[in-house]
């Protein structure tokens, strides 16, 4: 017994362990990856802002806020911040309600419910480029579909050019946003729907409920936390939404249908203005972060 070993428990709060090691050792891809491409670029850009840039993006002159100042006193700034919001406002708002309409129609059961699911992910699995791509050939003023269609029925016989005014270009853009991005509400708003009891709907009817008020007292509290976080991805995608605008209009007719993400690009890479590039994309990152930590505040408020 005297000369047995006693083995010393282990400290509390010891820290590098052998576990400690190699966990350290399997994030350490993953954190050579966030370094090099996503927190050392965002701190570029940071820095980039407060500088004057020569065209090739060398930094030349520290200038701390004078970018900043002089953004905010540009109306075309203006113009496409506003433009930003009110994009995004409509288009969140419209995909939020027609994917619940349409969740509610797939929810009900009936014949080809099975089919209908199928094509509603089409738009959403296809890729957006691709999409975009075709909705250009829907508005094609002389070989479009939409045209040709207009005419063939006669609901109007002498149909517009879409892409070639300000306005209905706009509207015409953020149709083809909203198309892509209805399915993804659709999917959400169904799994939620999936998952609430059919007990609650049961006792709801016995009450004397109608199918309305099911909806609002029992599908829609039921809905709340998946509702939360499908337009908090669906208001950061289609802030960000690049490549529809991009590809369909490049911003024009007369920067028309420009939002902050493309403006950055035509700023940027057109225009070889590094610095306000840099300033728009700090403001981009600001705004998406508020957004970001109000959906996360009304979230974890909710779960306490």
């Amino acid at each position: 017994m005297a000369n047995m070993r006693v083995l010393q428990p282990r400290r509390k709060g010891h820290f590098w362990t052998t576990e400690s090691k190699l966990a350290f050792l399997f994030l350490l891809p993953a954190t050579i990856y966030l370094l090099a491409f996503m927190i050392y670029p965002i701190l570029n850009v940071i820095i980039m802002s407060t500088y004057q840039t020569s065209k090739m993006a060398k930094m030349l002159k520290f200038t701390g806020f004078t970018n900043y100042w002089n953004l905010f006193q540009r109306k075309d700034f203006w113009q496409v911040m506003l433009r930003s919001i009110y994009w995004t406002g409509l288009a969140v708002a419209v995909k939020t309600v027609f994917g619940m309409v349409i969740a509610l129609l797939l929810n009900v059961k009936y014949t080809g419910r099975k089919v209908a699911r199928t094509l509603i992910i089409i738009p959403w699995a296809s890729s957006i480029p691709i999409s975009s791509l075709l909705w250009t050939w829907v508005y094609h003023p002389e070989f479009g579909l939409l045209n040709y269609t207009l005419k063939v029925t006669g609901i109007w016989k002498n149909p517009p050019v879409w892409l070639g005014a300000p306005a209905s270009a706009f509207f015409s853009v953020i149709w083809v946003d909203i198309w892509i991005g209805i399915p993804f509400m659709t999917l959400v708003f169904l799994a939620g729907m999936q998952s609430i009891s059919q007990d609650l709907y049961e006792a709801a009817e016995v009450d004397g409920a109608n199918a309305l008020k099911r909806f609002i007292y029992v599908t829609l509290p039921g809905l709340r936390d998946v509702l939360l976080i499908a337009t908090l991805l669906s208001t950061l995608w289609t802030f960000n939404d690049f490549n529809t605008i991009y590809i369909i209009t490049e911003g024009g007719p007369a920067n028309s249908t420009h939002i902050l993400i493309t403006y950055i690009y035509e700023n940027t890479f057109h225009f070889l203005k590094w610095n306000y590039g840099a300033v728009m994309a700090v403001i981009t990152f600001i705004i998406l972060s508020i957004i970001a930590w109000i959906y996360s505040r009304v979230y974890f408020r909710r779960e306490t």
